[in-house]
């Protein structure tokens, strides 16, 4: 139930947005909506969208800067709720002489609750599901030089496999190469924009899982070269966790990430969160 207007290209605006119509998503996914041009009448755009629950919890949406506004709940999602988002755009005057094009109805589903916390003192994270403890896995977190952020984040990719380079996050030698350069990182799954993941590691030795922080800032768990051995606690985790799951991150020396550091409007309170409404 998509329709377009037929508007030039230059003169209208559109959205790319998560999740997807019909996903199974964690309780901490917002609705995180792209614009491809800046919207200058942020009232109007926000009008014209409209996100509910089944649960029936108040939803708001928050604008970061001019081309991208999130959707969500004071409290994270109800576990097994139905979340609907409408967008009601086209014919909407975004910018001067900019319009939206688009009429789209999405749905999709909010899975069991589950919520992990990673304790950099500890060295270990707690995996909590429906309120209950399901396993407890020795990590490693950011050394004390690049020390992993405290605070909520969400799981916005997953990768059996993928190639982490350094270089491209600004961990560079003298020679201008990566500090690192792993070309098949398993069961990586994506916490920010800005490099951090929470993924196995092959090459580190058993012995720092649980005892010693040694990361770049990511969080590791034990795992084995090519993602094939499921009996690994990163392989576990991996298999265990939808997009959308929460990791929260605590005694950490380093500061909270920035809520728009990937999807993690939950390091703002409720408050702050109303204030970035156009509505």
């Amino acid at each position: 139930n998509v329709s377009f207007t037929t508007v030039s290209p230059e003169n209208s605006f559109v959205g790319s947005f998560v999740p997807e119509e019909g996903q199974t998503v964690g309780v901490g996914m917002p609705v995180s909506i792209s614009f491809n041009k800046p919207i200058k009448d942020q009232k109007a755009v926000q009008a014209a969208i409209t996100v509910t629950s089944s649960s029936g919890q108040e939803v708001v949406g928050h604008w970061f800067g001019a081309q991208r506004l999130d959707f969500r709940p004071e409290q994270y999602w109800q576990a097994n709720s139905t979340v609907t988002m409408k967008l009601a755009l086209e014919g909407v005057q975004g910018a001067p002489g900019v319009q939206g094009v688009q009429n789209k109805t999405v749905t999709f589903k909010i899975g069991r609750s589950q919520v992990s916390t990673v304790d950099t003192k500890t060295k270990k994270m707690t995996v909590t599901r429906d309120g209950a403890v399901i396993k407890t896995i020795p990590i490693s977190a950011g050394s004390p030089e690049n020390p992993t952020y405290n605070g909520q984040m969400v799981i916005s990719e997953k990768f059996k496999e993928t190639r982490m380079d350094g270089s491209t996050v600004g961990f560079k030698n003298s020679e201008g190469k990566g500090e690192y350069d792993i070309k098949d990182v398993p069961h990586a799954m994506r916490l920010s924009q800005s490099g951090t993941f929470i993924h196995g590691n092959y090459w580190g030795a058993d012995s720092v899982f649980g005892s010693a922080n040694t990361s770049h800032g990511c969080v590791g768990l034990n795992d084995a070269k090519g993602a094939g051995d499921p009996n690994q606690p990163a392989a576990w985790f991996f298999d265990n966790s939808l997009i959308g799951d929460v990791v929260t991150v605590v005694n950490s020396p380093d500061k909270t990430i920035k809520p728009d550091n990937g999807l993690n409007g939950w390091n703002m309170d409720w408050a702050q969160w109303k204030a970035g409404s156009a509505a």
